[in-house]
């Protein structure tokens, strides 16, 4: 049996700013992961391809406001940074 991922583990290096801040990446990142999961099987970041991002953004946040898919850019920029790859400029062009 596998232990699920720990996207509070995984994105503790980059996180920075207040706590309510950090809370609200934390808790995007989760919802991020959660929908990737359900309609991708893909349990974590690090197996992530760039069409699983641009069909959260397109697709799963496709009722949300603008404001709130910009939040979620800069929840994505923080795991690309995580990542530490140059997919960074084509993840936040994702929406």
């Amino acid at each position: 049996m596998t232990k699920p991922f720990d996207m509070t583990l995984f994105l503790s290096g980059v996180l920075t700013g207040s706590n309510a801040t950090q809370q609200r990446h934390l808790r995007q990142a989760q919802i991020m992961q959660a929908a990737i999961q359900q309609r991708w099987r893909r349990d974590n970041p690090w197996t992530w391809q760039l069409k699983h991002v641009r069909w959260f953004f397109t697709q799963h946040l496709k009722d949300h406001s603008d404001a709130t898919r910009y939040y979620y850019r800069l929840t994505a920029i923080l795991i690309t940074k995580r990542l530490g790859n140059d997919r960074g400029l084509l993840l936040t062009s994702a929406s």
